[in-house]
């Protein structure tokens, strides 16, 4: 089986296959459509074999399609036949759920992905539970108006920590992980890190493609957080 890993981004689209060390990657941008992601995809890929698609989509995903469109790509994505469109199977998670799986040593995994918005996903056990917890209620707005990258620019470095910190803390607290991720590409902002966290490779995103792929390895993927989390969630983060 030879995998072909396709990480979608609002300014780059980056692919790994089986067996090759460098990566490639493309520009993407507002005008990306998914039939432009393939023959871009398509087009970079040459000299690559692969019967299998692995996707990372910047957006939330249900049963291997997009059930909303991305923000900073063209519209069209959901509903477009991918697998047809690569002409082999096709699994899809969200980017940061990918990035997860990439990280993973087993348990109860917290990932917070720290980047333009807030990425999410908890791996138990080998499942993997898609999680938005970006959107969730907090302070006069939601986790991700405050610890984005817009926020960081707004609030400044050291009052973005402060912040940032108790976002950690109380996402924590509601999901009780045994082990916590923090990627994207403004995790190394934090100074001081809390007990039982780590911080994750933004290339995390590649082994998590081939992960969703391998037999037994966080392949299974829930279909929602279950209720007793997302009650917690909600809970803890209205305090």
């Amino acid at each position: 089986m030879n995998v072909l890993v396709i990480d979608v981004g609002g300014t780059h689209i980056k692919i790994l296959a089986t067996g090759r060390a460098r990566r490639r990657q493309v520009a993407s941008g507002p005008a990306l459509t998914p039939a432009a992601m393939v023959a871009k995809v398509t087009e970079l890929a040459s000299g690559w074999t692969f019967d299998r698609v692995a996707i990372g989509y910047p957006g939330a995903v249900l049963h291997d399609q997009p059930v909303a469109e991305p923000h900073n790509l063209a519209p069209g994505w959901i509903g477009f036949d991918y697998q047809k469109a690569f002409g082999c199977p096709v699994r899809m998670v969200n980017d940061a759920a990918m990035q997860a799986l990439g990280g993973y040593r087993g348990g109860k995994m917290l990932f917070l992905g720290l980047g333009t918005g807030l990425g999410s996903a908890l791996i138990v056990d080998r499942v993997l539970v898609p999680m938005e917890l970006a959107h969730l209620p907090y302070r006069k707005a939601t986790f991700e108006t405050y610890v984005g990258a817009k926020a960081l620019e707004r609030y400044g470095k050291k009052k973005w920590r402060g912040i940032a910190a108790d976002v950690i803390a109380r996402l924590i607290a509601a999901l009780e992980p045994e082990d916590v991720v923090l990627g994207g590409g403004n995790a190394t902002q934090i100074a001081q890190l809390p007990p039982k966290t780590r911080i994750g490779a933004n290339t995390n995103a590649f082994p998590g493609g081939f992960r969703l792929w391998a037999d037994g390895v966080a392949a299974k993927t829930a279909k929602r957080a279950p209720r007793k989390v997302a009650k917690r969630v909600r809970k803890t983060t209205r305090k």
